[in-house]
């Protein structure tokens, strides 16, 4: 099995998804799980039930011990007072079981159960989550009420429970509509008579409604707003990426003079860097594949010019009888074949050295310390051709980021440019200086200098204007060409002056970054 890249996660559910669904996903799963918070609302309820229980046993006994010992007129007149006040229905029944007093019969009843069917779809519906909530939930089936045929105590379980215990019950039923009813028996004065409580908690159910239907507005009104925020951000997100995925494609299918890709300026965040990023990856590209092709162009026409010439050379050499000519005809060859073999050697050279800079690790190096070694191998070996070097070094090393093999090829580019531009036995100038973290070698000699409108092109590539004793031939105007290319892979810059002193020559200044090394 393939190991997964470096920074990327192992298992990702949504990476066959575009951006939009996994930000609509991630954005409102929050939310619906908070939505499920709606079917735990029957803990509320179980804690409201449990209240009610309470009251309700308190009530019961309260009311069982006002209605002990008081004539059977006041008792009549408490069930009817008690009912009114607290919209309960209470009956009483006596010893052997038989009810003898109804508060519902002594007076007109203080509430009415919900006829089925009459109810509007509002309550349907509220009566429809009711019964969906309790199945998820999974709450205990409740028995249904249902007012017994017969009128006798044995007809209620909680009744003939607290009969023969001598102990308040209580036992919850579902109305019709519904809602919960509590029924509360409790034992009165100590000749065997039950009192029996009936109490329809209808603020229990709507409590709880409301709770509900606050909670799911909450949540419904959160949802369309993080849907449409998480669409804003998606589409804020998504249709850049992909004008910049369509510019990049066609990027990719060679068609890179036809793209413009978006910069996105107008946006300060990673998208928008995203973008510049790409734009300016992709101009890079244009140059690179704009310097290739003339680079392509220049080789074949600077190869063409000594193959032009050795061909004509060897096609005279059959037909000349001339000694002195056919050598003439032979040194020919021979310096056009030198020539091509510098020439190869130095764009072999030339069209490497991007890559290699850009693979090589940088050390730090003491440039002071390499151009002082330069120097002294040129002028043991005569390289210099008579010109001394004079060198101008600060006190202790400076130190710059680099490959030292390289860096040697821009001091020894630069040296051999003043040999050629210098007069015999005129010095040399090397100089290196350290200033606000930038480290600049110059090399100056007492040539006829560069003019101002030339020091461009100098280094353009095959690029060469040499005095007339050089020879034609002599040099592949590839030399500054490098020397500047090593110098920018560096982090640094390679350009003409005119000398610092105001004598007549060129200047050539590099500046590469200050290396910062620990003593």
């Amino acid at each position: 099995m393939a190991e997964a890249p470096a920074g990327i996660l192992r298992f990702s559910p949504g990476r066959r998804l575009s951006l939009t669904p996994r930000l609509l996903i991630i954005n409102l799963l929050p939310l619906l799980l908070l939505g499920g918070g709606v079917f735990y609302l029957d803990s509320y309820r179980k804690q409201l039930l449990n209240e009610r229980y309470k009251l309700a046993r308190v009530e019961a006994q309260i009311t069982a011990e006002a209605l002990a010992g008081a004539s059977r007129e006041r008792q009549e007149a408490l069930l009817i007072q008690i009912g009114k006040e607290q919209k309960m229905r209470l009956r009483m029944f006596d010893a052997e079981g038989n009810l003898w007093a109804d508060s519902f019969e002594l007076a007109e009843p203080s509430f009415a159960f919900d006829t089925p069917g009459d109810e509007t779809w509002q309550e349907n519906l509220a009566r429809w989550l009711d019964r969906a909530v309790d199945t998820i939930a999974g709450a205990p089936s409740v028995p249904d009420y249902v007012e017994p045929e017969e009128k006798i105590a044995d007809a209620w379980p909680e009744l003939r429970r607290a009969r023969e215990e001598n102990l308040t019950r209580i036992q919850l039923r579902d109305a019709s509509d519904g809602t919960p009813v509590i029924n509360t028996a409790a034992p009165v004065g100590l000749r065997g008579a039950t009192l029996l409580t009936t109490r329809n908690a209808v603020d229990i159910t709507q409590e709880v409604r409301e709770a509900r239907t606050t909670l799911i507005s909450a949540v419904l009104l959160a949802l369309v707003m993080s849907t449409m925020l998480s669409l804003y951000m998606a589409r804020t997100i998504v249709t850049p990426l992909r004008m910049l995925a369509s510019a990049t494609n066609r990027v990719r299918q060679g068609r890179e003079r036809e793209v413009d890709v978006p910069r996105l300026p107008g946006r300060r965040d990673e998208i928008g860097q995203l973008a510049r990023a790409i734009a300016d990856m992709t101009d890079t590209l244009r140059q690179r594949i704009d310097a290739v092709e003339h680079f392509a162009a220049d080789v074949a026409h600077e190869i063409k010019n000594p193959l032009a010439s050795l061909r004509s050379a060897l096609e005279s050499l059959g037909t000349v009888e001339d000694k002195d000519l056919r050598q003439q005809l032979n040194a020919i060859a021979a310096h056009d074949v030198r020539r091509i073999d510098r020439l190869v050697s130095e764009i072999s050279e030339a069209s490497r050295i991007d890559a290699e800079l850009s693979r090589a690790t940088f050390e730090p190096i003491d440039l002071a310390a390499l151009a002082s070694n330069i120097v002294g191998r040129r002028e043991t070996r005569d390289e210099n051709d008579g010109r001394p070097v004079a060198m101008s070094l600060p006190n202790g090393g400076v130190h710059v980021l680099g490959v030292p093999v390289r860096l040697e090829r821009v001091i020894d580019n630069l040296l051999d440019n003043a040999v050629s531009f210098s007069p015999k036995a005129a010095p040399i100038e090397l100089s290196i200086e350290q200033a606000d973290g930038l480290v600049t070698l110059a090399v100056s000699d007492h040539g006829p200098g560069i003019p101002p409108e030339a020091r461009e092109k100098v280094f353009r590539r095959f690029h060469s204007d040499r005095p007339e004793d050089e020879g034609f031939g002599q040099h592949s105007g590839l030399g500054l060409a490098i020397a500047r290319t090593i110098a920018e892979g560096h982090g640094g810059t390679l350009i003409a002056e005119s000398r610092a002193d105001g004598d007549e020559g060129a200047c050539l200044v590099m500046t590469l970054p200050e290396a910062r090394v620990r003593r």
